[in-house]
């Protein structure tokens, strides 16, 4: 029957169809992203449809890359990582594909609704009413997947990763609540000081605790060491749980928000610096003796690359968050370069060498191409890295000029290079999405080898 097709009680069914769906939103999303930079450098690429204007366009693709290619990977991974770490099925895989068709039917209601400007405002929450109401019920059916897979546990202890996933889907679906205005609206400050609250939780209460517990259940497997040490693991869980809530008013330093606000926003960032560094100390430790593999092994290669950018990316946030350091970049193209190194050189690496791990232990099928793996890491790599060090100067040419009161007609002539060279990024980026989804496709679809069919006699168990 094609319910029984649609809702798949097949393990491992439910993560597939997650992964592939992330895959498929993450060309959308990134795409989008590339012609919006593209009209930076060339204002009149495309004329006269407004849905492809650079507003339009941006909405689009930060929700294409947050909601669609992160948090449905993310979604993905816990389902096929949570089984391995309980040693039990996942509880519902009916629930779990249910889940993965709402889902998408949210994400083409968000194509259609936001490329045509219909958008509640917020930064990261600009999707209607409806659609929030679908997100909620979304989340809330994911946590009770997790939750109870985790109660019917054949294990007593959970590992460290199992912290960080169940504490994401405790916090996120209230962070989501709290910070769209389809649920809490309110006027002047009040509404950019919870705008901002949501805004910086959704990488602090969902991309990171997630993506940190995914680091800890990837580094330990592909490498065959042991944890560096639990105890550090758990101070990291719960630095973030202590420090991140109140940090978002950071954003809004120039704004008229009270000033014991911005005090504790800036403390609390600072001190984000504590559970960052027992997280990578325990990373890298972890990888003692083992770092030839990256060579190797490149689901391996992406998780170290992006341990390095979380390393980055939690160093410069700190940074940047304190009053003078913000008062001189906020405003200018350093702050989206940030932005791009936290999503895009973090999270986004991380979920991908994820994929990379998972997808052959849930299918039992190899990777049609190890050559176009290596050409999607370089291509990502190469190009982020162009990304972020266009932004970064161009961004330091802004406030340059600002600072010593250069008109902006003349210091903005100045960054026609750097958005360029950030174009060109773009490009590299999105060609090495699409090898990624022509191999998965090859890898799924297309004639068998022999390498995957023994690959399915092994895969006994999602999580072997």
């Amino acid at each position: 029957m094609l319910v029984d097709r649609l809702l798949s009680d097949r393990e491992g069914s439910a993560a597939r169809n997650f992964l592939l769906s992330a895959i498929f939103w993450s060309i959308f999303g990134m795409g989008a992203g590339l012609l919006a930079g593209l009209e930076f450098s060339f204002p009149d690429l495309v004329h006269n449809v407004p849905q492809l204007s650079m507003p339009h366009l941006r909405m689009w693709h930060v929700n294409g890359v947050a909601i669609g290619w992160l948090s449905m990977g993310y979604i993905g991974s816990m389902f096929y990582m949570v089984p391995s770490l309980t040693k039990s099925k996942l509880w519902s895989e009916k629930l779990g594909n249910f889940t993965m068709w709402s889902w998408n039917l949210l994400m083409v209601g968000a194509f259609c609704s936001l490329l045509n400007g219909f958008t509640e405002g917020r930064e990261y929450a600009e999707l209607g009413a409806v659609l929030d109401v679908m997100a909620v019920v979304a989340l809330i059916c994911v946590a009770m997947n997790v939750y109870m897979t985790v109660v019917n546990r054949k294990v007593k202890k959970l590992y460290v990763s199992l912290w960080y996933f169940l504490g994401a889907l405790f916090w996120f679906p209230l962070v989501y609540i709290i910070g769209q205005r389809t649920f809490v609206a309110l006027p002047g400050l009040n509404d950019a000081i919870i705008g901002w609250f949501y805004g910086h939780n959704i990488l602090g209460m969902w991309f990171t605790t997630v993506g940190v517990g995914m680091m800890y259940y990837l580094l330990p497997r592909i490498t065959n060491n042991p944890l560096y040490s639990h105890g550090l693991s758990m101070l990291g869980f719960w630095g973030i749980a202590l420090f991140y809530a109140p940090t978002g008013t950071h954003h809004i330093l120039q704004s008229p928000v009270p000033e014991w606000l911005k005090a504790i926003a800036v403390i609390s960032s600072v001190f984000l610096l504590v559970p960052v560094f027992t997280v990578l100390t325990n990373f890298f430790m972890t990888m003692k003796g083992k770092w030839q593999m990256a060579v190797t092994d490149l689901a391996l290669r992406f998780t170290i690359t992006s341990s390095i950018f979380y390393m980055i990316t939690c160093t410069q946030g700190p940074f940047q968050a304190t009053r003078w350091v913000n008062w001189y970049l906020h405003f200018t193209q350093w702050v989206v370069g940030h932005a791009h190194l936290a999503l895009l050189g973090t999270f986004s690496f991380i979920l991908t060498a994820s994929i990379y791990y998972g997808l052959p232990r849930i299918t039992g099928r190899e990777w049609h191409s190890q050559g176009l793996i290596r050409a999607h890491y370089w291509l990502k790599t190469l190009g982020f890295m162009l990304m972020m060090s266009s932004l970064t100067i161009a961004g330091l040419i802004q406030s340059a000029g600002w600072h010593h009161g250069v008109p902006i007609d003349l210091w903005s002539i100045e960054l026609k290079p750097y958005w360029i060279l950030r174009a060109i990024s773009g490009i590299m980026i999105v060609l090495g999405q699409v090898f990624f989804a022509y191999n998965a496709w090859k890898s799924l679809y297309g004639k068998e080898s022999a390498a995957s069919a023994a690959a399915k006699v092994k895969a006994q168990e999602v999580g072997a």
